[in-house]
């Protein structure tokens, strides 16, 4: 992966995890936070979606609707282990 791609994916991670934190009220983790868990979302995004046979596309859009589906399941789990 090269600079543009690194630069990308931290835009895209930290953009997913602000989403996230908007659908799921009450977690913001600042823009660091935000990237990891928009980081974290679209690996996690990346192995739940296929299995249950989800496929979003390529482009810019679609990673960061990916990436937002799995950070905002990464919330949600969360927010389920800290109330449990």
């Amino acid at each position: 992966m090269g600079g543009t791609g690194l630069i990308l994916s931290l835009i895209i991670g930290a953009l997913a995890g602000w989403l996230a934190g908007q659908i799921v009220k009450g977690y913001g983790f600042g823009l660091i936070g935000n990237i990891v868990v928009g980081i974290v979302g679209a690996f996690l995004a990346g192995w739940i979606l296929p299995a249950v046979g989800i496929t979003l596309g390529a482009g810019m859009v679609a990673a960061i609707i990916h990436s937002t589906i799995g950070a905002v399941i990464l919330l949600v789990l969360l927010r389920l282990v800290r109330t449990g």
